[in-house]
């Protein structure tokens, strides 16, 4: 032979079965690193998204009608609160809301 000597090859079925580990583990492998990676990107949102604690609506006490302050300036500005107390708006940006809210 021109080339040298050609080796002895397995069966068919020895072929084959090296060809599906092969694939198993390159599947098994991948599948590996995307998790990881999914989990990484999942915990990274996490720690990027700030937790905002649900804030329970208080009750509205009677407002006279002299005052001219509607309903919704007051839920508005019960709202402005909470978010104030929560630490989501600085002082300076509360004091704006405020006055824009009471106009």
């Amino acid at each position: 032979m021109a080339f040298g000597r050609r080796r002895a090859r397995g069966s068919l079925l020895q072929t084959a079965a090296r060809t599906a580990v092969i694939t198993g583990t390159a599947a098994a492998t991948s599948n590996a690193v995307h998790g990881k990676a999914a989990a990484r990107e999942q915990a990274a949102q996490a720690a990027a998204a700030p937790a905002v604690a649900p804030v329970a609506a208080a009750p509205v006490a009677a407002v006279p009608a002299t005052t001219g302050v509607s309903l919704s300036t007051i839920e508005q500005l019960e709202r402005l609160g909470a978010l104030h107390a929560s630490g989501v708006l600085t002082d300076a940006e509360f004091a704006t809301l405020k006055a824009q809210a009471i106009g």
